[in-house]
């Protein structure tokens, strides 16, 4: 089986796959001052039981996290067949930007998820620590995209400033205009972020020449606004397992 590792700034996913078929995911937070040996441990406690590992792709957005990785693959998985998403991997994803080795790995393998998924030209938005809107041509090239603050960091960053104001729960208030603090910091925060993303996809489905395949939502938080919005299509949360599982078969097929 397929071991999938996404390493996010906030969580990181981990997936089994036999085949084309996720058996299993799993959700951990991303700590970027775990050791090699702490992570093998939290690994080998997910995967306990009857799980034989056959290859192993990764993904990283965080540097510290992916150099202990490194270390843990080859230290206790060195025998396992392992794709790590970074610059010089064969995708099949052509990156038309100024600068292809600063976009994000993730971002990558989302662009392939997407393509194989839904065709293109589509909208990929990942609900994370950030809000990424990511553009997938109909050829599946990564033309570029919109990056936003994501919904948690946002939160933070206001209760932090504002004296009064507080972290909420991420849900539905009972209506649009709150009535207490709590209900109107979750009106703005639910309906503003759906808002800023259907904002955001009306203006680059206008600069695509007027329509697209898809618009897919993954990531932690993308529940919560997908109903919100009218514009995403889609939700996917285990876009990137997916995508990964893609990048690991385009570079073993031959091997």
């Amino acid at each position: 089986m397929l071991l999938t590792i996404d390493v996010g700034n906030t969580n990181t996913v981990i997936g089994m796959f036999d085949g084309e078929e996720m058996r299993a995911s799993w959700r951990i937070k991303t700590d970027a001052r775990s050791t090699a040996d702490e992570m093998v441990l939290t690994f080998r406690g997910l995967l306990a039981g009857d799980w034989e590992i056959t290859g192993i792709a990764l993904c990283s957005t965080v540097p510290a996290v992916l150099h202990e990785m490194r270390v843990m693959l080859d230290r206790y998985f060195g025998d396992i067949a392992t794709v790590i998403v970074e610059p010089g991997t064969r995708t099949g994803v052509p990156v038309l930007t100024d600068n292809p080795k600063e976009v994000g790995a993730d971002r990558i393998v989302n662009t392939i998820a997407a393509h194989h998924q839904y065709g293109g030209p589509c909208i990929v938005v990942d609900f994370g620590t950030s809000t990424n809107l990511d553009v997938v041509s109909a050829k599946g090239e990564f033309l570029g995209g919109a990056l936003a603050p994501g919904i948690e960091i946002s939160i933070e960053a206001l209760s932090a400033r504002a004296a009064q104001l507080r972290k909420v729960e991420l849900v539905r208030p009972r209506s649009v205009i709150g009535k207490n603090t709590v209900e109107a910091l979750q009106s703005g925060a639910l309906y503003g972020f759906a808002g800023q993303v259907d904002g955001l996809v009306d203006r680059i489905i206008a600069e695509l020449g007027g329509s697209v395949t898809a618009v897919v939502a993954t990531g932690g938080l993308a529940s919560i606004v997908v109903a919100e919005s009218r514009t995403i299509t889609h939700h996917e949360p285990d876009l990137t397992l997916i995508g990964l599982d893609l990048i690991y078969a385009k570079n073993t097929r031959t091997l």
